[in-house]
């Protein structure tokens, strides 16, 4: 399959200039259409010290690949403003650390923030002088100046090419489902913050431990339990340990219920002005693209103009609430789901914790290429156009795939419940359905063919690790 990479342009470089720290844009999506170089905010940050740490921490990040280190990363976080705060994400070289900077408005100063999203130049030099500057200074921030900045004689502009990868779209649209489903388990103070992250490793090989609240601190645990919170790969959290000393509380979130195995958590540093999430998958060697959590929704045949009415709403809203989304297009409940789905596929939601709803952003990817980026999917859809799908047999459906067969077993509905396949027996559904359970569920649920093309059937197709390689 072909991976569309989508190369980024700045004017000029970033550069952390006397108290004035100066990010340079690539094209951006802006409430009156694309942008070339897109402009926010043009202001200062009233904690100078605490956000520098934080931006830094975005970053480091970006440049970092937890599982098999070395390798290629792209350095350049996404920025979404909407009128009232800034966000800067970006997800670890290897797929598996999410990182979410929201500078919240009591955190800046000047003048309004406007409404978009682009992606910001975070080189190397500018990263040293955050780590040098001194403490206490004043530092204005500039997202999306468009002005030429001379750094020589010559006043030649700097233009980059950087590679923004597409396993960073199917990362952004995973974990926004994922994180949705989140409830708060704990809550720590700033010195029990403190204490608990000091106490974890900052290297390691991927281990997993298991936490649980004790009054306002955190205790290890020997095994999942009741109570118990997922720390995967703890050395993961060692982005959030410059900013110790200006953390006002660590907040916990993890899925609700007794864990059984391994899960994603996500982990929130508060500090004044901010907050830092790290939301981890649920093993440093598992990157969130591959984790097929909205297949389900994909495949159900959302109207093309659901989706667009709904896009029409967000308006970059910090704050979406899919009931009022529904009595403003006047779509069903269900129906919003749906569209939200496809927008979500397509990079245009992301889920905050601390406000427990989505907010809309747009990434710079083509919303009908949607299907395209999901090979199970695409892969469901030409097994149902090939009648590859079986009538039900007892409690089994028989997909036909080339010269061989997998069985599907269904529930006295028609649901699909599990496969023989090898992708199923190794996840067991915790990374979404296998095609040929797709498939079937589509079939009972009475999704169409429409939009399919290609796929053998044979394999799920290049939704492995970091997005890459074949389960």
């Amino acid at each position: 399959m072909t991976a569309t990479v989508h190369a980024l342009r700045y004017q000029r470089s970033s550069a952390l200039r006397p108290g004035r720290l100066e990010f340079a844009t690539s094209g951006g999506a802006t409430p009156h259409g694309a942008v070339r170089h897109p402009r926010f905010f043009d202001g200062a940050l009233r904690h100078p010290d605490a956000a520098a740490a934080a931006l830094l921490a975005v970053a480091d990040v970006a440049a970092t690949r937890y599982h098999r280190p070395g390798g290629g990363v792209s350095l350049d976080p996404v920025v979404t403003a909407d009128g009232d705060r800034l966000r800067f994400e970006s997800f670890s070289g290897c797929g598996g650390v999410h990182a979410r900077l929201d500078v919240l408005p009591e955190g800046l100063d000047g003048a309004p923030t406007g409404h978009g999203t682009t992606n910001v130049d975070v080189n190397a030099p500018l990263r040293e002088a955050l780590r040098l500057r001194a403490p206490g200074e004043r530092l204005t921030l500039a997202v999306g100046a468009e002005e030429m900045t001379v750094g020589t004689a010559a006043g030649t502009t700097v233009e980059r090419r950087v590679p923004l990868p597409p396993r960073w779209l199917k990362g952004f649209a995973e974990t926004q489902l994922l994180t949705a489903r989140f409830d708060p388990r704990a809550r720590l103070t700033a010195a029990e913050a403190v204490r608990f992250l000091r106490a974890l490793p900052v290297t390691g090989r991927g281990t997993v431990r298991w936490v649980v609240p004790a009054g306002p601190a955190l205790r290890a645990a020997s095994r999942p339990g009741p109570g118990a919170v997922c720390l995967p790969g703890p050395e993961r959290l060692a982005a959030l340990r410059p900013l110790l000393r200006h953390a006002t509380a660590l907040r916990v979130y993890a899925p609700p219920g007794t864990p059984a195995e391994p899960t994603a958590s996500a982990w929130e540093l508060a500090f004044p002005g901010g907050r830092l999430t790290l939301t981890l998958s649920p093993d440093s060697s598992r990157g969130f693209s591959g984790e097929g959590g909205l297949l389900d929704l994909l495949a159900q045949d959302a109207p093309a103009a659901d989706a667009d009415a709904l896009a029409g709403l967000l308006a970059w809203d910090p704050r979406i609430d899919p009931a009022d989304l529904a009595a403003d297009s006047g779509l069903t409940p269900e129906r919003v789901r749906a569209a939200l789905a496809h927008l979500a596929g397509a990079g245009q939601l992301g889920y905050d914790l601390a406000e427990a709803a989505h907010f809309h952003r747009r990434l710079p990817y083509d919303a009908d290429r949607t299907e395209h980026r999901n090979p199970r999917l695409r892969t469901a859809r030409a097994l149902l156009a090939a009648d590859a799908v079986g009538p039900v047999a007892g409690d089994i459906r028989v997909v036909a795939v080339g010269d061989h067969a997998h069985h599907v077993r269904v529930g006295t509905d028609g649901t699909a419940l599990g496969c023989t396949c090898r992708w199923w027996a190794r996840h067991r559904g915790g990374r979404g359905p296998c095609s040929h359970v797709l498939a079937v569920r589509m079939l009972a649920g009475g999704a169409g063919t429409s939009g399919g093309s290609g796929g053998s059937g044979g394999s799920e197709g290049s939704e492995g690790l970091e997005g890459e390689g074949p389960k």
